[in-house]
């Protein structure tokens, strides 16, 4: 493409590429200057020319100026690469239905919702902390929400192969760090805000001024804020929201409500009230939280022209999404469940969960905190896993390079009653879970998912994944007595 048609009065070169950072650019492309916490991409210039910078786009007042390379000195560096990824691979997220999901929890169960139910009627994609899906596409993910230059050519492949419309989960570090600037979303989806990410936010309002980010650019004319009205964040969402505002929730009235909820430990049913009618709808999926994260996937699909009596009849076998409540059955006399949860409201919403399903049996969870993150979460954990666990059982999730012995001590300061251990190992941590587990048990292996790796001092390290690890051990471990 001509850098031309990205900037106005620019010179007629051709461009190959974008690229912001220096290691990586190639011969053609342009070099984006962003500022960094540790790192500011001006000190790396003479790096990208050497590796073939054609464009140099910079904010600072630059010293020297080699020969060679047009320069172009902007007031935002990121608005300026925001506006060059969309026009570069031309406008991608104006061809598709987006779809863009925030929220401390559900992100990831709600957009792959919205696109296994989508897929049904036009080819919908997914960008996530899951991975990213279009067609017969599965790609390992980057972040959950990719940076600018990542994410429109995402968006861009999704095209090309023929996707009409794209579930996007977007981070509240994506938001804040201006990633989906440059996407006009159709719709907006809030889930729930809870504590969490306050390593990077500082502040719980800072956290929620980053989440509502979403909803006050969108400008579409005929943009929907779908919003959970029984969390304490919603009238100042729908204050905020410059779109159409829809509503759903359990507990207070508002346009897609579940009554007459009862949820089994294998699937759930709720009459849907909606337009004055009553819907009877059923579905594999369990636990409360995940009926908000149905009510929110089907007011987005109806909001966009999905007819809602289709809507429901999906909603009776959606696919499993790994990691995320999976329920493992090998036949074993006990419950076994992989989740996601790594904050404290997701913590406690699967241990209720675990509660349930076990009764007055004993409920087992096995479950760290992540190094380098968050620090003041690892005694509220353990405060949380005291109110509802019978045994604990803490590990290693991605250390970093922090002791996972130290990550654990912290943990147990919010522990006062309930019998635990330390196994930093986490396959044998797994595996002493399955050997303590008897008949009508739960086990809850917490804050993995499905993820196929574990970050310790020297990076990413592989590992087997939680649901891997414990069907192994279920099927050498079982306790043959339960």
């Amino acid at each position: 493409m001509r850098l031309s048609k990205l900037f106005k009065n620019a010179p007629t070169v051709n461009i190959t590429g974008l690229c912001s950072d220096s290691r990586n650019v190639k011969p053609g492309n342009i070099y984006f200057c962003l500022p960094g916490i540790t790192h500011d991409g001006h000190d790396f210039i003479n790096q990208a020319l050497e590796n073939g910078a054609k464009c140099i786009v910079h904010s600072k007042k630059l010293e020297e100026m080699k020969s060679g390379a047009v320069y172009i000195r902007v007031d935002d560096v990121i608005d300026a690469m925001n506006q060059c990824a969309r026009l570069f691979y031309s406008k991608p997220a104006d061809k598709m239905l987006m779809y863009g999901v925030t929220g401390t929890n559900g992100k990831s169960t709600i957009s792959n919702i919205i696109r296994n139910i989508r897929n049904t009627i036009e080819p919908c994609g997914y960008i996530g902390t899951i991975s990213i899906e279009y067609g017969n596409v599965k790609l390992a993910p980057d972040l959950t929400t990719p940076d600018p230059l990542v994410l429109h050519k995402t968006m861009s492949d999704m095209v090309q192969k023929g996707m009409k419309a794209c579930a996007l989960e977007v981070s509240s570090h994506g938001l804040a760090q201006h990633r989906v600037d440059a996407i006009k979303f159709d719709v907006a989806i809030f889930t729930n805000f809870t504590y969490d990410h306050l390593d990077f936010h500082g502040t719980l309002d800072n956290y929620f001024e980053a989440k509502s980010l979403l909803f006050k650019n969108l400008v579409k004319q005929d943009g929907v804020s779908i919003l959970n009205v029984d969390d304490e964040k919603y009238e100042d969402l729908r204050s905020i929201s410059r779109a159409k505002v829809i509503s759903y929730g359990i507990d207070r009235e508002c346009d897609y409500r579940a009554i007459n909820v009862v949820i089994d430990s294998h699937y759930s049913r709720f009459d849907l009230v909606y337009g004055g009618k009553t819907y009877k709808v059923k579905t594999n999926l369990v636990a409360t939280y995940n009926i908000y994260n149905l009510l929110a996937s089907i007011a987005a699909l109806h909001e966009t022209g999905m007819d809602l009596q289709e809507i429901i009849d999906q909603c009776e076998h959606l696919p499993q999404i790994d990691g995320r409540l999976e329920q493992i059955d090998l036949g074993q006399p006990y419950h076994v469940v992989v989740d996601f949860a790594h904050t404290p409201d997701g913590m406690e919403k699967i241990m209720q969960f675990g509660r349930q399903i076990c009764k007055d049996k004993k409920l087992i969870a096995v479950f760290g905190s992540a190094g380098k993150r968050d620090i003041a979460k690892r005694k509220v954990f353990g405060e949380i896993a005291d109110q509802y666990c019978d045994l604990i059982i803490l590990t290693e999730d991605d250390p970093r390079d922090e002791d996972p012995k130290e990550i654990a001590d912290q943990i147990k300061e919010g522990i006062k009653s309930t019998q635990n251990i330390f196994i930093e190992d986490r396959y044998e941590a797994i595996r002493q879970a399955v050997e303590n587990a008897n008949e009508g048990d739960a086990i809850l292996l917490l804050g993995k998912g499905d993820e196929s790796f574990i970050y310790r001092e020297n990076g990413r390290a592989p590992w087997i994944g939680d649901n891997v690890a414990v069907k192994e051990c279920i099927e050498k471990y079982t306790n043959q007595a339960a």
